[in-house]
């Protein structure tokens, strides 16, 4: 099923609002063979069709959604254009197809069975693929002369089709079309694709047509044989974009008969429509890096976290690239303009805007137009200009404002001669002059919104302020839908717990006691002491006889041993030789002024992670533990793409960076980092909250400072829960009674709340969770995604209840601080059916410290499995007919319907509960 590549096919947006009318428990299906790819746009569907060229098998994305990917494979045709074609023998080739500019080879030769599964198929498997999908199986029918030479291709096809099977037996297959072979192959067939049903293309003309009724009571013949086997249908329509009535009516005559339905353009390059679809999660930043990296632009640190906390995910795109094409901007939900530099073709930016409006996408401008505010580009968003009086002083009067303006400190009355008046928009502040000029500075608009100069963020003392409330104004600006937000902070009610250790100084002496190190202090105060999940990294060159302190490798080395033998503690490294400026790094090399300096060494990736993570798992860590795999990021803690490229290829994951300082002196939400930060199609992960460092004025002075962290943990959870509780220091906190101190103030401080302790690896597959996960939504019913490691959805509705009974994979529920949290079971599908102060007559978990392994759940019987890190803290909701049972031991307390379960050295137990 080779796309068109005619020019003829108008691209008029396809604009996926929400899933079609019907149910979400139907399958649904992509085929997408863009090279961009989005996976919470295509995460939902049962199948997802690509090129395997095109997708990153190294992405987290693709680690999770690999199961229902199917790489796509020419078994009787290969492209003149490709690589593949070089290699192919002439004497395989029984024809040319010019429309395909494609030769049609022999599958009836060894040799070139051979090719396809040495050269194509097992080359993908390599990469990281599982599952094929095969197609131009039917191009031998052009050069099959006789009904005998028809019987041998097919006898081949068939032969092939076995092969494949053998050979590959947990990979799933669905071809195209095929029908003459069906019989004969659907033991080894997942599903049966074939294209237009209803609606596809006039081969001489490349028009859309209607599938005539003999050619569809032709298919129909087919369809209820494959149907007879028990294998899924997929049929694919191709329309216009713009066609919105005749998709939905394609969709709809496919679902009639029993198949699953695709709908999208002959190129196959956007993101159609099927049974379902996903909402909307992305939102795509167009900024400038020509000054500044990505990682410190304002649109980055401060407009990110607003919208991940409703759900949504921050897409960079560098401007000066281009303006990006309007048939690829369908899965966003919508687009911010936030530009440091007025950008070099205003004019084009407003049009590209317009555009996007017709389309749909709403577009929000930040700080600036892009452009100088008198400019004509302006009149395309239906925005005056008034040029001001001479004699007029700058100072104005604030006639209106929006509740949404004030929301950390008040708007300047000083805006100079800037004079805006939007036509059929919402005013969220109006000043006006001495001779009654007004302005509008901030609005809601017709295309979107936007908030200019001092009225989005001032600046004060260099602090952030906001001005106008991020969180309603996005929402409001880009008609965001309220969505089931994939929460990173929260698991099963209680507040995420995490502690990871720099390993900068493990070498410093304790100040009160020089024959100790550091490293021995926290071992023995911090690490033994509270038995909760750590991870600890150590610099190579710091413990190493080659690195920078020889004479006393051997016992830095011992007391890394001890640190990695505790149970509760994973290993990972902070590099070799702790880079200080990411960004200088040039052809893979260092200069060693940005980093330790070390004797005969010469800058490399793989020595920096790969071989210093080996060193801790071959002769640091115990036989018996996991493999370290987690590198923290050092000094200016910026990877570029090329640097995170390598971490995924081996599979590593990293964290560190962002800048989480929120404090009682500064509460501003612009000292809350966002989740991560995505270079190409790679995310690096930020920390939960800062270090010591940050606290002690970079270690120079008021070394008790990180008890402030605490403040920043409170502040971080109320009135909205943004981060999880991350204990982040160095080793070097061992060296002073004061910095030790503070640690222990600020573990018993997090011990004393109700927190889901954790080691740093399970937080960073959390966090990569998020920025995957697929969210479909019909009435009541919410759809999920993804959810490999992140466990928990959040509603800012309070009194939300989840009907147990009728919903799949869903644990639990509990009302915090207004909002609902609801807690998902082990696997990474999970359907919510909600009501309102619903009553519930089955058990569920209110909440707990422990992850659930199991669950399963009949009429009468719910079995749950609990295994966590600590001693367990157990409560449920039990309906007066039903009974619990514990496989242990534990201290019960129970309030009307709510039974609680506190456990004493038991981190994993099983609880049935029965109901008459």
């Amino acid at each position: 099923m080779k796309h068109l590549c005619c020019s003829k096919f108008l691209f008029i947006l396809f604009v996926i609002v929400t899933s079609l009318s019907g149910s979400l428990k139907d399958k649904s299906e992509i085929v997408f063979y863009a090279d961009y790819i989005s996976y919470p746009t295509i995460g939902i569907h049962d199948y997802i069709i690509v090129q395997p060229q095109n997708i990153d098998t190294n992405t987290h994305g693709f680690s999770i959604y690999k199961d229902k990917m199917y790489a796509y494979v020419s078994i009787l045709e290969v492209n003149k254009d490709t690589k593949e074609y070089k290699k192919i023998d002439p004497k395989w080739i029984i024809g040319e197809n010019s429309s395909w500019n494609s030769a049609v080879l022999d599958i009836r030769n060894k040799d070139y069975q051979k090719f396809l599964f040495e050269e194509i198929i097992e080359i993908k498997i390599k990469e990281g693929h599982i599952n094929f999908f095969f197609d131009t199986l039917d191009s031998y029918q052009m050069y099959a002369k006789t009904t005998e030479q028809s019987k041998e291709y097919e006898d081949a096809l068939v032969e092939f089709i076995s092969t494949f099977h053998k050979k590959f037996p947990h990979s799933k297959l669905v071809i195209n079309r095929g029908f003459e072979i069906i019989e004969r192959v659907h033991k080894f067939v997942e599903a049966v694709l074939f294209e237009s049903y209803h609606y596809g293309i006039n081969s001489k003309d490349l028009t859309y047509k209607k599938v005539s009724l003999e050619d569809k009571k032709w298919l129909d013949s087919y369809i209820d044989k494959i149907k007879s086997y028990g294998l899924d249908l997929i049929a694919v329509d191709y329309l216009p974009q713009n066609e919105s009535d005749k998709i939905d009516e394609s969709i709809n005559i496919i679902k009639s008969r029993g198949m699953i339905p695709y709908v999208s353009i002959p190129k196959l390059d956007i993101y159609g429509k099927s049974s379902k679809n996903a909402l909307k999660r992305e939102i795509l930043f167009l900024i400038d890096e020509g000054k500044k990296d990505r990682s410190v632009l304002g649109s980055h640190m401060y407009g990110a976290l607003p919208l991940e906390y409703l759900g949504y995910i921050q897409e960079l795109y560098e401007i000066n690239q281009g303006l990006p094409k309007i048939e690829n901007m369908g899965h966003y939900a919508g687009v911010v303009v936030w530009l440091e530099q007025p950008y070099k073709d205003p004019k084009s930016l407003t049009k590209w805007v317009t555009k996007l409006h017709s389309l749909g996408i709403k577009v929000v401008f930040i700080d600036n137009f892009g452009t100088f505010i008198k400019s004509t580009a302006l009149d395309s968003l239906g925005i005056e200009t008034i040029d001001a009086e001479e004699s007029i002083s700058d100072k104005k009067t604030i006639i209106f404002k929006d509740d949404m303006i004030g929301y950390e400190v008040q708007p300047p009355l000083s805006i100079g001669d800037r004079y805006l008046k939007p036509r059929d928009s919402k005013p969220l502040i109006i000043y006006e002059d001495e001779h009654k000029k007004q302005s509008v500075h901030a609005a809601i608009t017709p295309w979107g919104g936007y908030a200019l100069d001092e009225v989005a963020i001032i600046e004060i003392n260099k602090e952030n302020l906001w001005v106008i409330n991020p969180f309603e104004f996005f929402r409001q600006a880009l008609r965001l839908k309220p969505l089931a937000v994939p929460d990173t902070t929260t698991q099963n009610a209680n507040r995420l717990l995490f502690s990871h250790i720099d390993g900068d100084g493990i070498m410093n002496r304790a100040e009160w006691n020089p024959e100790l190190f550091s490293g021995d202090i926290i071992l023995e105060n911090i690490l033994k002491v509270y038995k909760i999940p750590h991870t600890v990294s150590v610099i190579g060159a710091e413990i190493n006889p080659e690195g920078l302190y020889p004479d006393i490798s051997q016992k830095m080395i011992n007391i890394a041993k001890r640190i990695y033998s505790l149970d509760n503690v994973e290993g990972a490294t902070h590099t070799y030789t702790h880079p200080f400026s990411w960004g200088k790094i040039v052809d893979g090399n260092l200069d060693e002024e940005y980093r330790l300096k070390v004797k005969n060494y010469k800058f490399s990736l793989e020595r920096e992670f790969k071989v210093s993570l080996d060193d801790i798992s071959t002769k640091l860590q115990p036989p018996n533990k996991p493999r370290a795999n987690i590198v923290f990021w050092s000094g200016s803690c910026d990877p570029r793409e090329d640097v995170l490229k390598y971490i995924y290829k081996n599979r590593f994951l990293n964290i560190n960076g962002g800048y989480t300082t929120i404090t009682n002196t500064s509460p501003w939400l612009s000292n809350v980092a966002p989740i991560g930060l995505k270079r190409g199609d790679y995310y690096q992960i930020y920390t939960g909250a800062q270090n010591e460092n940050v606290y002690t004025n970079n270690w120079l002075e008021s070394f008790w400072g990180f008890k402030k962290v605490v403040q920043t943990f409170k502040l971080t959870d109320t009135p909205k829960r943004l981060k999880p509780i991350d204990i982040y220091y160095h080793l070097y906190s061992g060296s002073k009674r004061a910095s030790l101190n503070a640690l222990k103030y600020v573990f018993d401080w997090a011990l004393e709340q109700d927190v889901f302790p954790i080691f740093t690896s399970e937080y960073i597959y959390n966090a990569m969770d998020y920025y995957v996960v697929s969210i479909a939504n019909e009435s009541d019913e919410w759809l999920v995604e993804g959810t490999k490691s992140l466990k928990t959805l959040r509603f800012e509705k309070p009194d939300l209840s989840v009907d147990i009974k009728n919903s799949k994979g869903v644990v639990g529920f509990k009302t915090i601080q207004n909002r609902t949290y609801i807690h998902l079971d082990e696997s990474q599908k999970q359907l919510l059916t909600l009501k309102e102060n619903a009553v519930n007559k089955k058990a569920y978990l209110i909440d707990a410290n422990a992850k659930v392994t199991n669950y399963t759940t009949s009429d009468k019987e719910q079995i749950f499995s609990f295994s966590g890190h600590t001693d367990l803290k157990l409560s449920f909701y039990l309906p007066s007919n039903c009974t619990l049972k514990s496989s242990s031991q534990a201290l019960t307390k129970k309030d009307k319907n709510k039974i609680s379960l506190e456990y004493k050295n038991i981190n994993k137990v099983n609880i049935n509960v029965t109901c008459q």
